[in-house]
């Protein structure tokens, strides 16, 4: 197997992407991947001729509180995963190349939606979300970039992005990706203990605990998953639509909840249909 060019500058990287021939697409990361990434990587392999991942820990989207100096750096093991995947390019920078100048004074404004959920806990952080991904779609200009559904707000916004702004790029949200016993694959499942990871499958359970309640409302589902909830930090327990409107009295919508098993937070959502308003 052939280990991936791995490029650190923005030279490095216009000149490797001149000569990449054909189609390219983005899978952008923050490292310590898993089978999440691995199955990203493998949709994307199917989309183009050519996958690029990048490899950086933002800190424009963690907060004061937050686990920036902790959150999970594992190089080595990601470079080996990327070569048996079959990736072609790797763009792992490090914040001074991002941010030269240190924190941009022109940022990425996510609009009401980022204010909502995710955006309620952590104030600023879409904003550093939608900055990098961004200045990402800018400098590797790929045809298509490949997210995950498990932070769906995140997809969302940049969705809405793209289109808003014309960046003309393909953007392709893939099913989240699960252990057998339901678990949301996550960098920071790592820091669960065994009872800690016990404990986590809860959410998974009370996400599938409101979506068989679909067919008898609204209601009936947030009742569902809240009391599989009991016991943990609940952070937000949401029923939306699939745009993060507001929720339909009937057809497609999005359960999204957030919590803190031990000093880890968590996130994770279902799709479900409502057909029976209450």
């Amino acid at each position: 197997m052939t280990e991936p060019v791995v490029v650190r500058t923005r030279a490095e990287l216009a000149d490797r992407r001149a000569a990449v021939p054909g189609t390219l697409a983005l899978v952008p990361t923050m490292g310590a991947l898993h089978g999440g990434h691995a199955e990203l990587i493998r949709r994307a392999s199917a989309l183009a001729g050519t996958v690029a991942v990048s490899i950086f820990v933002n800190p424009l989207q963690f907060g004061p509180a937050e686990d920036l100096d902790r959150y999970p750096r594992t190089p080595e093991q990601d470079l080996a995963l990327l070569t048996e995947l079959g990736v072609g390019l790797v763009f792992a920078p490090s914040a001074a190349e991002m941010y030269p100048d240190g924190r941009p004074a022109v940022t990425v404004e996510p609009g009401p939606l980022g204010n909502l959920l995710e955006g309620a806990s952590r104030p600023g952080h879409f904003a550093g979300v939608l900055t990098v991904v961004t200045k990402l779609l800018n400098l590797v200009r790929p045809h298509v970039a490949l997210f995950g559904e498990k932070d769906y707000q995140q997809l969302a916004l940049i969705r809405r992005t793209v289109a808003d702004l014309e960046l003309g790029v393909d953007i392709v949200g893939i099913p989240t990706v699960r252990d057998p016993d339901g678990l949301a694959l996550s960098s920071r499942n790592r820091y669960l203990t065994a009872e800690q990871r016990t404990q986590a499958l809860a959410l998974s359970r009370a996400l599938r605990a409101g979506a068989e309640e679909g067919p008898n409302g609204a209601g009936a589902v947030l009742k569902a998953a809240t009391e599989e909830l009991r016991g943990l930090e609940v952070d937000y327990l949401a029923l939306r639509g699939v745009d993060l409107g507001p929720a339909p009295a009937t057809g497609p919508a999005r359960l999204l909840v957030a919590a803190r098993v031990g000093a880890t937070r968590l996130i994770d959502n279902v799709p479900l249909r409502l057909t029976k308003g209450r």
